[in-house]
Parts: C-alpha cells; sequence; structure tokens
C-alpha cells in the first residue's frame, strides 16, 4: 500500500476552511480599527458585530451581546475563574458565604490550574470523580451542593466541561446545570470540544459562562469567545479600554472575529451532516481495530461520545512509540491533549477513569473531521496492525488488558 498523509488530531486543530481564508483574505482590506468611529471603522465595526451574531447562534444564544471575544478558550476559562475570585471574596478580602468551587477530575488544564489558583487562595474546591466511561456521579454533584451534607458551604461555581478533549465523553450538562441552578449556583461550561460537534443551547440549559475557541471548528487560531449571560458580571482579564463590553481589553482582532463569524455559521449548517459521517467512520476504525488487534480496551462512554473521537489503549505498547511509527507511516494522531505534548505524566483524564499508568501511557487519541475518508480509515487500520505487534513484541510489559 502506498503511503499517504492522514491527519487524525483535529481535537489538537483543526485545518482552516477555505471558504473562512478566502473570508479573511479580503477582510484585509477593511484594516480600520473597529473602535473608531469614522466610515472605516463603522465598516469594520459591523463586520465584528455580524460575526458575534453567527457565534450566538451556533451555541443557541438569542443575545448576541453575550459573546464576549477572546483570543482563545484558555483565557475565557480564566476569565471565568477570575470572575469567581472577586464574586466570592468580601470587601473586606476574606471569603464570603457563598465560595464553593465544584468541577471535575477530568477537566482542561487551564481550567484544573485556574481551579487550584482559588484554592490555593482559600477557596474551598471540588474536583468531582467520574466513572471509567468519564462521566461524573449526579448524585455526588447533588451531594456537594448541598451545605448539610458537604464541607465548604453554598457553592458558587459549578464548571464541568461539556466534552472531554481526550476520551470524547459527553457530559449531561442540561441535568448538571439544572441541579446547580436550584442550589444557587452560576454555571460554567468549557464546550471547546463540542462546538461544531454536538447541539448546543446555553439557553435551554440555563447556563452562565460557556467556552469556544475557533481553531477547533476550521477557523483560525488566536480568537475565541466566552459567552456570559444576560446579568452575570464578568470581571476582566485584560483591563484597558472599553472593547467587549469592557469585559475584554484590546484592540479588536478583527480578521480573526469575521473567520469565527463564517466558521460558526458553516460548523451550525453542516453540523448534523458531519457528525453523522464522522460517527459512521469512527465506528469502522474502532471494529476494525478490535477486530484485528488482541487485548486493546476503548476508553470513554459507548454512546455519549463526541462522534469524531475515538480513544485506545494497546498494553504493551507505549502510546510515543505507537505515535512516532504512525508518523513515519504519514498518520498524525495524538497520545492524549495537545496541551499536555512534551509531558512524561500519563493522562489525567485516563488516570481519573481508573485506567493504570501502564495502560494510560499505551493509549492513542484519533480525532476525525471534516478531511476523513473511509480509506483514511483503513489505512491507519492497516498500518497499525503490525505496529502494535511488532512494539510489543519489543516490550517487557505485559500485553493484557487488566
Amino acid at each position: 500500500m502506498d503511503k499517504r498523509y492522514v491527519y487524525m488530531d483535529y481535537n489538537a486543530t483543526t485545518p482552516l476552511r477555505e471558504e473562512v481564508k478566502a473570508a479573511m483574505v479580503e477582510d484585509m482590506d477593511v484594516y480600520a480599527n473597529a473602535s473608531s468611529i469614522h466610515e472605516a471603522g463603522r465598516r469594520a465595526w459591523g463586520r465584528v458585530e455580524l460575526a458575534r451574531g453567527k457565534v450566538a447562534s451556533l451555541i443557541g444564544s438569542k443575545d448576541p451581546k453575550s459573546i464576549v471575544f477572546t483570543s482563545g478558550g484558555s483565557e475565557s476559562n480564566n476569565t471565568v475563574f477570575n470572575t469567581m475570585y472577586d464574586l466570592g471574596r468580601k470587601e473586606d478580602g476574606t471569603l464570603g458565604e457563598r465560595c464553593k468551587i465544584i468541577t471535575t477530575s477530568i477537566e482542561h488544564p487551564c481550567v484544573m490550574n485556574a481551579a487550584r489558583r482559588l484554592a490555593d487562595e482559600g477557596f474551598p474546591v471540588v474536583f468531582l470523580k467520574v466513572d471509567g466511561t468519564g462521566r461524573i456521579d449526579l448524585d455526588e454533584l447533588r451531594r456537594e451542593l448541598d451545605p448539610s451534607r458537604s464541607a465548604g458551604g453554598p457553592t458558587l461555581l459549578v464548571s464541568v466541561m461539556t466534552a472531554n478533549n481526550e476520551i470524547g465523553t459527553i457530559q449531561d450538562i442540561a441535568s448538571i446545570a439544572a441541579m446547580a441552578k436550584a442550589a444557587g449556583a452560576l454555571v460554567h461550561s468549557d464546550a471547546v470540544q463540542a462546538a461544531g460537534k454536538i447541539p448546543i443551547d446555553v439557553e435551554a440549559w440555563s447556563l452562565d459562562y460557556l467556552t469556544l475557541s475557533c481553531h477547533k471548528i476550521y477557523g483560525p487560531k488566536g480568537i475565541g469567545a466566552l459567552y456570559v449571560r444576560k446579568g452575570a458580571r464578568a470581571e476582566p482579564l485584560i483591563r484597558g479600554g472599553h472593547q467587549e463590553m469592557g469585559i475584554r481589553a484590546g484592540t479588536y482582532n478583527n480578521q480573526g472575529i469575521l473567520g469565527f463569524g463564517l466558521a460558526a455559521e458553516l460548523a451550525q449548517r453542516d453540523l448534523a451532516s458531519l457528525a453523522a459521517r464522522l460517527r459512521s467512520l469512527r465506528e469502522r476504525l474502532r471494529d476494525k481495530i478490535v477486530a484485528r488487534i488482541p487485548d486493546v480496551r476503548v476508553n470513554g462512554h459507548p454512546t455519549e461520545v463526541l462522534p469524531n473521537t475515538l480513544n485506545v489503549s494497546f498494553p504493551g505498547a507505549e502510546g510515543e512509540a505507537i505515535l512516532l511509527s504512525l508518523d513515519l507511516e504519514g498518520i498524525e494522531v495524538s497520545t492524549g491533549s495537545a496541551c499536555a505534548s512534551g509531558s512524561l505524566d500519563p493522562s489525567h483524564v485516563l488516570m481519573a477513569t481508573g485506567v493504570g499508568p501502564e495502560l494510560a501511557h499505551g493509549s492513542i487519541r484519533f480525532s476525525l473531521g471534516r478531511l476523513t475518508t473511509a480509506e483514511d480509515v483503513d489505512y491507519v487500520a492497516d498500518k497499525l496492525e503490525p505496529i502494535i505487534a511488532r512494539l510489543r513484541r519489543m516490550s517487557t510489559v505485559s500485553s493484557k488488558v487488566e
């Protein structure tokens, strides 16, 4: 079989859609500062507002002004936790009665580290456990929300990602938000990996905050958004001018925002058809791997999972060796989150689901996308089988799933 190039790392980033690229190039001629009040500035501002409405529509918000443009998902998530730092304190700097933070043990590092920073400042922070499929226990959440049954007092914020970036497991955000709201807590969800892959409805879910990143939906890097429900407080992480309703200062990234708007519009248009096609391809790859390679473990939820994400553990074969071997065959995958590349630590997500360190080190994330074909899937399966067999022969680690 001739060598071919196969990109299966769409959860790390996506290629820029040709339509988005063309629109961004054209927009370079509209170079005025969108904050300027002259004609050219107003023209640039109009394009920013048009994009704002398209991003709002992608997540079910009827209020375009609920969208605050940022540099990406990490900034958006940190803005939420920075806001909690202020909301959870009294004027004298001591913690208020309602200051407890509830999140999960499988969040993206930018949420985990922002939550740990609050813990370092004295905030009571709970990292909910997940089951073997990566879903939280709603009964545990209910207990933590009840001050009479748990420590830390009334809850200020519940932050649960919509879908996990490594294993693809989807959480029941509607139920989580309903429970949190009943307890008087604010609700945030990191939907960076979910947007464009599954339907999102911030209003039906009653969310206060939601995080997005454009480069995950075939748009440019360096631009993201934070949904802020009308009436919810948002404390600026970046201070300066009046931009973004005073929540995020800085000169508008005109081209990035326009690209985000078009990428969001196209993602909303194609969501159902793309999800169905990717789910079929994911199942094709999963079935071929399970049928042809013995002793493998498919990680994540069997049904409540992103249609494009397949995480598989290969006992007896080290993940980095698998990745590099596939790379030599023109296949690009990931051993986990792109943000954790270079780390020697096993995936905190897989460890949280009960996967041991050795098995976690032997895991590969295949994430499919718009350009993935059935031929790509077959090529990956054909190349993967002998690679795993070779690596297992070289390994001293047991090749049995424990």
